[in-house]
């Protein structure tokens, strides 16, 4: 996912948070690898993202 996507956070659990925009914006997705689907968590600024807990969300 890195090597794709050098903005990207890993976090625990098959959830990613990308900054988007030059960090104007954050995506929380939760990635389940063996069904290759993804499921979108969160889409806000970055001020949003700052009043959440990603790995609950």
């Amino acid at each position: 996912m890195k090597a794709h996507y050098g903005n990207a956070s890993i976090l625990k659990d098959g959830r990613v948070v990308f900054n988007i925009c030059g960090n104007e914006y954050r995506l929380v997705v939760k990635i389940n690898y063996e069904f290759f689907t993804i499921y979108i968590r969160f889409i806000g600024t970055h001020a949003e993202y700052d009043q959440i807990d990603s790995q609950t969300i």
